[in-house]
């Protein structure tokens, strides 16, 4: 089992920057692929970006590819979201999400995919 604690939320002028950390804590961080989602009010939580269990393999939103960028430090066991240029659409709550998959390359992009999740981080961007 693993605990997720999301931190770096806050608010950002559109064109700005943030970047969200999700800290881990239980045992063998490493056997986890991880998941970035969001959710705006009165909106479905949405997937944003993932990465497999070693860092070897990421996956993006459509809306988000080549402004987020997802990474991880096995050593911290910690996961990160860069979020560069960022627009007001891209607002709402941010979890981090823990699936257990060593080895696997292919992750999903469903939340029901992911087993634990953070309690999230709110992130407003003033247009």
């Amino acid at each position: 089992q693993v605990q997720l604690v999301e931190s770096g939320g806050g608010l950002v002028q559109a064109g700005g920057s943030l970047r969200l950390s999700c800290a881990a804590s239980g045992r063998s961080f490493s056997n986890y692929a991880m998941g970035w989602f969001r959710q705006a009010p009165g909106k479905e939580r949405e997937f944003v970006a993932a990465i497999t269990w070693n860092g070897g393999n990421t996956y993006y939103a459509d809306s988000v590819k080549g402004r987020f960028t997802i990474s991880r430090d096995n050593t911290k066991n910690t996961v990160y979201l860069q979020m560069n240029n960022l627009k007001p659409e891209d607002a709402g709550v941010f979890y981090c999400a823990a699936v257990p998959a060593r080895y696997r390359v292919q992750i999903g992009n469903l939340p029901s995919e992911y087993d634990y999740w953070g309690q999230g981080t709110q992130v407003t961007v003033s247009s």
